[in-house]
């Protein structure tokens, strides 16, 4: 799951507008012909999910313009639509039909899809360009050897930390696990509490520790986070001593926790931090989860939205011409979608160290940590398993014996592997 699907969307608008050759008109119940009386020969359908970001809506429409101008005989029909809870339900629908649209968001990457038949394979998309993406978006997007998609920001993931609090309390930047179960207990006094991941108490953490003692979720064909026992066990050890914050007003997407003072550390994203720094001041860093031990590495998660093509296109030349020109060529643009609306991160690294933005302070050290410790969840990874390894890693932090836990949801998680493996 991304991280922006946690946040609250407003509903379907179905609205839609047509571009053709630099001009905006409204969508004709036959947008080909349409399109034809301006001089375009084939009209591309662009589906995104509904922002809640002031301004998005026009910008990607004026994207689609700038394409059309440069590209007079392609038109473009952008289609905004459906909220972050409804989009992929209709998108999966649609796309069993007449009507699909040639290009569309995905939240979360899926590799059922492209075994399915239903993405294109980008990699001539890429091209030269391919050594210039972050290398943890391209494995996320990779299936059986071909890249299915093109991510378009990057949201990452990581520890926001309160400066005055840890120096206070003679406690350094933790670099290992036990360190931070250590600066969490120190840093907990009276109503602040060291440690915030989530309302639940676990939040992203099961999968950081996985993560952080160098084991994955799935590894080829096989669920292996059992593997993990040991380093997700320590959610134990973290929630004995009362050191992490539960049931704030705010969940741990939101930086409320951290800047009203509630906890010293949360586990937050970089889409918080102009918040963070308004509040706070320089008062604050920014650092990965730290690493389970000395035999592990640090982590950052890495959320953020794909724009793929339908395999099943008419127009599936134009669409991967389309993708590789907004999402490979246009650097403003790139920079633009990523931090005026948002902030986010460009998932080419040149493009990334081009933006203002992001070339200082947290921010700069943001992009440091994506790039070097970002991981993505495995393009196999469902909904269903997601569900199955967060009640495991909950009873684990109430004292449940991890291996035996962890192995029982695994057992589940892998017979949904095996039917996504046919």
């Amino acid at each position: 799951m991304t991280a922006s699907s946690a946040l609250s969307r407003r509903g379907f608008l179905g609205t839609s507008l047509l571009f053709v050759a630099g001009a905006a008109v409204a969508c004709s119940s036959n947008p080909q012909e349409a399109a034809s009386a301006k001089g375009a020969k084939v009209t591309l359908t662009q589906w995104y999910h509904q922002y809640g970001e002031e301004g998005t809506q026009a910008a990607v429409k004026r994207y689609a313009e700038e394409f059309t101008k440069d590209n007079p005989d392609i038109a473009v029909n952008v289609v905004w639509g459906a909220d972050t809870s409804q989009y992929e339900t209709k998108l999966n629908a649609a796309l069993l039909g007449a009507d699909a649209p040639d290009v569309f968001e995905l939240g979360d990457f899926r590799a059922e899809m492209a075994r399915k038949g239903q993405l294109e394979p980008l990699d001539d998309v890429y091209g030269a360009a391919k050594s210039g993406f972050v290398k943890a978006d391209l494995d996320y997007l990779t299936v059986d050897g071909k890249i299915y998609g093109m991510k378009t920001i990057d949201d990452i993931m990581m520890l926001f930390y309160r400066k005055s609090m840890l120096k206070k309390a003679g406690v350094s930047v933790p670099t290992t696990f036990a360190e931070l179960t250590d600066a969490a207990k120190k840093l907990t006094d009276g109503d602040v509490k060291g440690l915030f991941v989530g309302n639940d108490g676990v939040g992203d953490s099961p999968y950081l520790l996985a993560w952080s003692q160098g084991k994955d979720l799935i590894d080829g064909k096989k669920v292996v986070y059992a593997d993990a026992a040991r380093s997700i066990g320590g959610l134990r050890d973290l929630h004995a001593d009362k050191s992490v914050l539960l049931g704030f007003t705010t969940d741990w997407y939101d930086a409320g926790a951290f800047t009203q003072g509630a906890t010293a550390m949360q586990w937050c994203g970089l889409w918080a931090l102009p918040t963070v720094e308004k509040e706070l001041g320089d008062d604050f860093g920014v650092a990965p989860w730290p690493a389970y031990d000395s035999a592990g590495k640090p982590v950052a998660r890495l959320g953020g939205w794909t724009q793929a093509v339908n395999a099943k296109s008419k127009h599936v030349a134009e669409a991967k011409k389309y993708l590789q020109w907004l999402w490979i060529k246009q650097a403003d643009i790139q920079i633009d979608w990523a931090v005026k609306y948002g902030f986010h991160v460009p998932p080419q690294t040149e493009v990334a160290a081009k933006t203002p933005e992001l070339s200082k302070g947290p921010a700069k050290d943001a992009v440091t940590i994506g790039t070097k410790y970002g991981i993505s969840f495995p393009a196999e990874w469902t909904q269903a398993m997601q569900a199955e390894f967060i009640a495991a890693a909950s009873d684990i932090a109430k004292g449940a014996a991890p291996e035996k836990t962890l192995k029982k949801a695994q057992s589940k998680a892998q017979s949904d592997l095996d039917k996504q493996m046919g």
